[in-house]
């Protein structure tokens, strides 16, 4: 048999609006098709640039119909086959499984791979270390998760409590998972973290494909024969009202309900710790983070946009600016401004997390031509 590196099919999820960093990310731009980094790649396009360098095969990569053109202008080496897309949004399980299925027809052996679009991680060869540790792990049976290290006792993550050592040839860092853990109050994550034995969930799994449907088939099994349905229509002429037929009749749950925490009460997880810079791009707080200040400059304001006019005097926090007007900051701190054509966001880091709030507001009074 071939090696599992050579088996290895990875994909990637690419969902979400992104509410939270409204109104720069929007329905028709969601944030993994922009570049909020300053490096001249969307979160897509290096996501994508990471997981090549793993693979000689294919990656497949799942979002929303109205994004095909986005993502195939951004990923013009991506085949007809390899661009799943979903009629609307069902949450992480029907995506995941969906690639899960198809992947599965094609190479029952497959070790699969999820990365989802919208992570930064650096540097991007230790990443592809810890994957290449991981299926080799995933390959002895299990389903692999990667453990990222805390940096704070953060509140908006789920976290794994690891458990002791495998002892897996090729996959020394590889630790059984007690259990996956909801996100915790404050004071309960500052005793995760100090205690040593918990990382963040970051969402990255690596299985072999069969026991990842396995657990998807025995806990949500009518989710598993609507998939098995549209992947038997996959490469016929029925493809798309199979699809049409099936979609809105999936249950709406996310993949860690569904296969990671049945799998992890059965013993059959294990986590490899992560031993690079991750990021989950989720608010204003987190740009303002990745995106440094010039040290050329006596500015503490970080600059994101194309055309851009800032004046800043005595501030420090994040613009992004597109539209050529002039943005001047004065006595301000960690401040957030977004500007753009038809909507103007104004707040600070500490409360980025209520940008979402705002959104739901529009959504309720009918703004959504903003949206």
């Amino acid at each position: 048999m071939t090696s599992p590196l050579q088996r290895f099919h990875p994909f990637i999820p690419a969902g979400g609006v992104g509410s939270r960093l409204w109104p720069l990310s929007r329905a028709d731009a969601p944030k993994f098709l922009l570049d909020l980094t300053g490096s001249g790649s969307s979160l897509l396009r290096a996501t994508y640039d990471r997981l090549a360098a793993l693979t000689d095969g294919p990656i497949m990569v799942v979002t929303g119909r109205s994004h095909a053109g986005a993502v195939q202008e951004q990923l013009p080496e991506l085949t007809g086959s390899d661009l799943v897309l979903e009629p609307s949004p069902k949450d992480s399980a029907a995506a995941i499984g969906l690639a899960c299925t198809l992947i599965e027809r094609r190479d029952p052996t497959a070790v699969i791979g999820s990365f989802a679009a919208d992570h930064v991680v650096e540097p991007a060869e230790a990443f592809q270390a810890v994957v290449r540790e991981a299926v080799l792990a995933a390959d002895t049976g299990r389903i692999v998760t990667i453990g990222i290290t805390p940096s704070s006792p953060a509140t908006g993550f789920g976290y794994i409590k690891a458990g002791e050592s495998l002892g897996l040839a090729g996959a020394p860092h590889a630790l059984a998972v007690e259990q996956f853990v909801e996100k915790p109050d404050e004071a309960t994550a500052r005793q995760y973290v100090a205690s040593g034995r918990y990382t963040w969930n970051a969402g990255m799994f690596v299985a072999p494909v069969g026991l990842m449907l396995h657990y998807l088939r025995e806990s949500e099994p009518e989710l598993a024969r609507g998939l098995d349905r549209i992947a038997d229509a996959w490469d016929t002429p029925e493809r798309d009202a199979v699809v049409d037929e099936v979609w809105p009749t999936l249950t709406k749950t996310a993949i860690d309900y569904a296969v990671a925490e049945p799998a992890a009460a059965a013993g059959a997880v294990a986590m490899v710790p992560g031993d690079f810079t991750w990021e989950d791009v989720g608010d204003f707080a987190a740009i303002n983070r990745l995106n440094k200040v010039d040290p050329r400059t006596d500015s503490q304001v970080s600059i994101l946009g194309q055309n851009n006019r800032v004046l800043a005097d005595e501030s420090s926090g994040i613009v992004v600016s597109d539209t050529g007007r002039l943005v001047a900051l004065i006595g301000v701190q960690d401040i957030v401004v977004v500007d753009t054509p038809d909507a103007l966001l104004v707040t600070t880091a500490e409360h980025a997390q209520r940008v979402k709030n705002a959104v739901d507001s529009l959504k309720r009074n009918g703004d959504t031509d903003v949206l």
